[in-house]
């Protein structure tokens, strides 16, 4: 089934968001035709691992996901970085067709339809906007932004600008969980009570995971992962309360947290994520007929277990959600239905909440 073509029966499926006026929101007419469109002209913002690793992908999803194409399924056209000589050295060996000097020059790049921003998430807000009021579409890592304010500018520029704009949640896009979803809707688990989630990976040696100036800690870097997964289960449901309690890294940034959240009709979730300690990894979906778990990782899950039946899965990792944008480009999409803008929304508002109980601040919170 198409994730994005939505049954009415289930309201589990493709996550949950198969209702008519999320739908009418993402979908707006496109100020470019992508009717004809073969590959997107890509640029990427930044030249480190995650942007390594997107290309990688690139080549993984058309060898993977098109295996009888022969062309890939983006034109890399452009990259800019903080450092000319290293987005040189990147463009050679990923075949990207031009170095611009700076990320205002990407921005305003018109061989560029949609860019990738692989910065640290502390630049995110700043070079967003940049990009979207440049008419530029945008697929961002996570986390989205610093704080709640900056991702509504975000998600208010790309809608005044009628541009796409997707958290890069790869997650949401893999096979396992959309696996979860079908099951869900159809009635394994019965009504969903109980959803935890844990992500704990050994982190002190990655800078950009301890300093505070780097946006550092657990919440941002991991949580992601485990708050969004229980949004998904709960349907994109605000929470009635968030409490969270936790211990701090030396840096001031969130070292070990584990966070209790209740939902309407007695339903609740925990999340313990953590930077320094190895945890199972894995998340569970409890309710009134059975359950279901994911295995793997958290982040990057390829077994669905539940009621006796096990489901397996290859990963082709970040070439799920460069497919997903793709498909929402090519049907006009301004938001991807696998993880719309208002789940963001509402992902930073719950992650921020528990930052400020756990005592973490950052200099963002103050502009």
């Amino acid at each position: 089934m198409d994730p994005i073509i939505l049954s009415k029966r289930n309201r589990y499926l493709a996550f949950h968001v198969n209702r008519s006026s999320k739908m009418d929101s993402i979908s707006n007419n496109n100020k470019r035709d992508y009717s004809s469109l073969q590959h997107g002209d890509g640029g990427l913002c930044g030249a480190g691992k995650i942007s390594h690793d997107f290309c990688v992908a690139l080549v993984w999803k058309t060898s993977l996901l098109h295996p009888h194409s022969h062309y890939p399924a983006y034109r890399l056209s452009a990259i800019a970085s903080r450092s000319l000589e290293r987005a040189q050295d990147f463009a050679k060996r990923h075949g990207v067709l031009k170095v611009d000097g700076t990320y205002e020059e990407l921005a305003h790049d018109p061989n560029v339809d949609i860019v990738y921003v692989g910065v640290l998430h502390t630049k995110h807000w700043r070079v967003g906007l940049s990009f979207l009021n440049a008419g530029k579409n945008l697929l961002r890592e996570k986390s989205f932004a610093m704080n709640y304010k900056q991702v509504k500018d975000l998600a208010e520029a790309a809608r005044r600008n009628n541009m796409f704009l997707m958290e890069a949640i790869w997650s949401r896009c893999f096979p396992a969980h959309a696996e979860v979803g079908r099951r869900m809707g159809e009635g394994a688990v019965g009504d969903a009570k109980l959803v935890k989630a844990y992500f704990g990976s050994p982190r002190l040696d990655i800078p950009r995971s301890v300093e505070s100036e780097r946006g550092g800690g657990a919440l941002l870097d991991i949580d992601v992962y485990c708050v969004q997964f229980v949004l998904m289960a709960f349907d994109g449901e605000r929470p009635e309360s968030v409490r969270a309690t936790g211990v701090l890294l030396d840096s001031g940034v969130d070292d070990s947290v584990v966070v209790v959240m209740k939902f309407s009709r007695k339903r609740m979730a925990t999340c313990t994520f953590a930077v320094t300690v190895r945890l199972p990894n894995n998340a569970v979906i409890g309710g009134t007929k059975g359950s279901i778990q994911v295995r793997g990782r958290t982040h990057c899950p390829n077994r669905v277990v539940g009621n006796g039946k096990v489901s397996r899965y290859s990963s082709a990792r970040l070439s799920y959600e460069a497919e997903d944008v793709r498909q929402c480009l090519l049907k006009g999409l301004k938001e991807s239905p696998r993880m719309p803008l208002a789940d963001s929304i509402l992902l930073t508002e719950i992650m921020e909440k528990i930052r400020k109980q756990v005592g973490v601040i950052f200099s963002q919170d103050s502009q």
